[in-house]
Parts: C-alpha cells; sequence; structure tokens
C-alpha cells in the first residue's frame, strides 16, 4: 500500500498540472530506485500498476512499491519511508 504525506501530495499536484499543460494525457508514475522511487511522466497506465489517489490527483503505481511518500529539502526530493514513518515537515533538512 501507498501512502502520501501532505507535502507529496501538494508536490504532486502541482507537477501534475504542470504536465499536463504541456500533454494533456501525460500522468505522474511512480517506480522504484535503487534508493527509494523517483516521479517520470507517462501517457499510459501499465497493465500491471495500480493508481493512488493523492490529494485529488490520481497517480500510477508501480507493481510492488510500498510505503509512505514523503518530499525532503532540498529541491523538494521524493522518498520513500516505510509505512506508518512519521513524516518530514516543511523547512526540515
Amino acid at each position: 500500500m501507498i501512502e502520501f504525506t501532505e507535502w507529496a501530495k501538494d508536490i504532486l499536484r502541482k507537477s501534475q498540472s504542470a504536465a499536463s499543460r504541456f500533454n494533456p494525457a501525460a500522468r505522474i508514475r511512480l517506480v522504484k530506485r535503487p534508493d527509494g522511487v523517483e516521479a517520470v511522466l507517462t501517457d499510459e497506465l501499465d497493465p500491471a500498476d495500480s493508481t493512488a489517489d493523492a490529494g485529488g490527483t490520481t497517480i500510477y503505481i508501480e507493481t510492488g512499491l510500498e510505503g509512505l511518500v514523503d518530499i525532503e529539502e532540498p529541491h523538494d526530493r521524493l522518498v520513500l519511508r516505510p509505512a506508518g514513518s512519521t513524516p518530514n515537515v516543511r523547512g526540515e533538512h
């Protein structure tokens, strides 16, 4: 299961809005990386993906991705933490 912090929902919502201005079919897809998670753009759902609601934004989720999607500074970097982790506070490093 995937969960999102409020900070992550805000960043993902803004990113989705920006991407859809250039390509209305573009969607954010979260994929596993050796160091956590990465948001990539796609214009179609992989049949093995699931979807999740991030504050009104539909996010595609790669199979097997679980935990809490959070943000770290600098540069609003997405991170994946174990489920139930304490969310970062904006302004903390």
